[in-house]
């Protein structure tokens, strides 16, 4: 397990995008595009009362709140039961709960077909 090395809390609200690398966590709300760095293991949570309006980018992904916007999960993309996805999602493998909501396509991505994880520029 990768250790959770950054919280957004439930009261804050980030306005840009994010590059992270390693473990992060997010209570609050996120206006911007999250992006793991490439090359560097990568593990995001997305809380239940969290909101994320824009792409995710990252190797493991737990989503419980809601997501307006792509979402690329190069390893294992877990939709947990009050998750809601608006937008397409892309993943190598998928579990998702009963009660979990994705408005968009799902493609399941083999290991020679993962895209590639983008670089923020200006990071």
């Amino acid at each position: 397990m990768i250790a959770m090395d950054c919280l957004i809390g439930a009261t804050t609200r980030v306005q840009g995008n994010l590059l992270f690398r390693g473990g992060m966590r997010i209570d609050g709300e996120v206006v911007g595009n999250i992006v793991a760095e490439a090359g560097y293991p990568s593990y995001l949570v997305v809380a239940e009362h969290a909101r994320v309006e824009g792409e995710i980018h990252c190797d493991h992904l737990v989503v419980n709140g809601e997501v307006k916007g792509c979402v690329f999960s190069g390893d294992l993309l877990e939709i947990q039961p009050s998750a809601r996805i608006i937008g397409d999602v892309s993943y190598k493998v998928l579990e998702m709960h009963g009660g979990a909501q994705v408005l968009g396509t799902l493609t399941h991505r083999d290991s020679s077909g993962v895209e590639p994880l983008l670089a923020v520029s200006g990071a």
